[in-house]
């Protein structure tokens, strides 16, 4: 086992060391058909990748937490790390890949992605464990900065909203398969496998981008990178998380007041900079941009932890094998997958303002069903309750991400790619935030156990009522950004 570890170690060296030794082409006006389909399949291979990953891990989650005999709220911390460093460094690279080529970016992240995989594969206690999530975040960040950015830059912009729902279903097809494969290699191997399936794909991706796809993309006009806005953003993010998990100590007051001054600094430093690493000048000019990442913002915040918290309610309250609930938990991805294509072309002919507010009416819904959960519940309850969030959730993404890319002219493009990854992950991190407090406030540090899973399903629920009420200004907001149609803006 040591010896297969190490030669491919060596082997993504190898693979690292031609990225970082590829020339700097310039972006080509034109690519032929071929290496665009490789590029797209690339692109798609990735997006389905590392969901299955993501998603194996949640399952694996009641795993952990008996293995290394966790308490709840450090268990939250085994998505929250990995958001964390996602959420701090995603405009950084934004920003890099702009200049030094969006594509040389995502490859690099896929080859950290792997490396930083096998590190938390073979983690021998809880702060090991952490540590490699925390790069794994990092190393996801420059996939996040930079996969919609090479979709808008190298494809025509009247294909953008098709593309998008591709990109979308291959997430979603990724999270729906990482739930039945986590469970069965959780059950068969231990929790560790599930944070190696994605390897081979990965290995594969490496190949195609070094290999197969030529040519580069870059931002029309190259900015400086602005340092002190890299540093403000990135401390802010993470006094913030840190301040949630010290609640109610003075501690967490005490942190949260110095997030709040880190922000502030942040904001008045990117109003004055005349190159912000986040132009968020954009959202005081730009209506439609800013109405919809504020929309994605609340969207993420009220539904990314369904799938942390389902998997902790039908393993701990339930009892399910990790096999069988990783079955149910396919169930919301698989919606997402089937419809997210569709909506993604509806959102080229139809306006996304009415697609996406149906869509987050629905998941309301589906939210507040999910709050009446218990020990009793059947799984013809769950299963229609997932239904719904999963429907709702696909109505609403590709077309608001449509939106918010349509909005704005390629110069803008890497800036609106890194919006859109990081108000999702602003949202994720909220939800996981949100989830950490409810949990905080309900069952303290008490352990993960069958005996207390009466206060874990008490926390599970105010989350879920939470969550559903954010939708509602979520679906106030898509309503208010007014008529949008992303092929005329394009």
């Amino acid at each position: 086992m040591r010896l297969a570890i190490v030669t491919c170690c060596l082997s993504e060296s190898r693979v690292l060391t031609l990225l970082f030794c590829l020339p700097l082409l310039g972006a080509p006006a034109q690519l032929c058909p071929m290496n665009r389909n490789v590029l797209l399949s690339m692109i798609l291979l990735n997006a389905f990748a590392t969901p299955v990953m993501l998603s194996a891990t949640n399952v694996a989650l009641p795993s952990i937490a008996m293995d290394f005999g966790m308490s709840a709220r450090l268990l939250s911390w085994v998505p929250m790390s990995f958001l964390m460093a996602s959420t701090m460094f995603v405009l950084i690279f934004s920003r890099i890949a702009d200049a030094v080529g969006r594509k040389r970016i995502f490859l690099l992240g896929t080859a950290a992605v792997l490396l930083s995989s096998l590190y938390a594969a073979m983690s021998v206690n809880s702060t090991m464990l952490l540590s490699g999530r925390f790069l794994q975040g990092i190393s996801a960040s420059m996939l996040h900065a930079t996969q919609l950015a090479i979709v808008s830059s190298a494809f025509p912009a009247n294909q953008r909203g098709k593309l998008i729902g591709l990109v979308t279903a291959a997430v979603y097809v990724g999270l729906s398969a990482g739930p039945l494969l986590g469970g069965f290699v959780v059950d068969h191997l231990g929790w560790r496998a599930a944070f190696l399936l994605q390897v081979p794909l990965a290995m594969v991706v490496l190949l195609m981008g070094v290999f197969a796809v030529k040519g580069e993309w870059r931002a029309d006009t190259v900015l400086p990178f602005d340092r002190v806005g890299a540093v403000g953003w990135s401390v802010s993010i993470a006094l913030f998380c840190i301040a949630v998990t010290q609640l109610p100590s003075l501690l967490a007051f005490a942190l949260f007041a110095g997030c709040a001054i880190s922000t502030a600094l942040f904001v008045r430093h990117t109003r004055n900079s005349q190159f912000p690493l986040w132009d968020i000048n954009l959202f005081f000019s730009n209506r439609t941009f800013t109405l919809s990442c504020a929309t994605s913002l609340l969207m993420y915040s009220a539904t990314y932890a369904i799938v942390v918290l389902m998997s902790l309610y039908l393993q701990s309250v339930k009892g399910f094998t990790a096999t069988n609930a990783g079955m149910i938990l396919m169930i919301q991805p698989i919606i997402m997958a089937t419809l997210s294509p569709l909506a993604g072309r509806w959102s080229d002919r139809i306006e996304p303002r009415l697609l996406a507010t149906a869509g987050m009416v629905i998941t309301c819904v589906g939210l507040a069903l999910l709050s009446q959960l218990d020990a009793n519940s059947s799984v013809q309850y769950i299963v229609m309750s997932l239904v719904m969030t999963g429907a709702g959730f696909s109505l609403f993404s590709s077309p608001n991400i449509n939106a918010i890319m349509g909005s704005v002219d390629n110069k803008h493009a890497g800036g609106a790619s890194g919006a859109v990854a990081t108000t999702r992950l602003l949202g994720q991190l909220n939800s996981m935030v949100l989830v950490t407090l409810a949990i905080a406030l309900i069952m303290g540090n008490t352990p993960v156990s069958p005996q207390t899973a009466p206060l874990l399903n008490q926390a599970l629920s105010l989350s879920f009522v939470i969550s559903a009420a954010l939708c509602i200004p979520g679906i106030l907001f898509s309503l208010a950004r007014g008529r949008v149609h992303p092929r005329r803006s394009a």
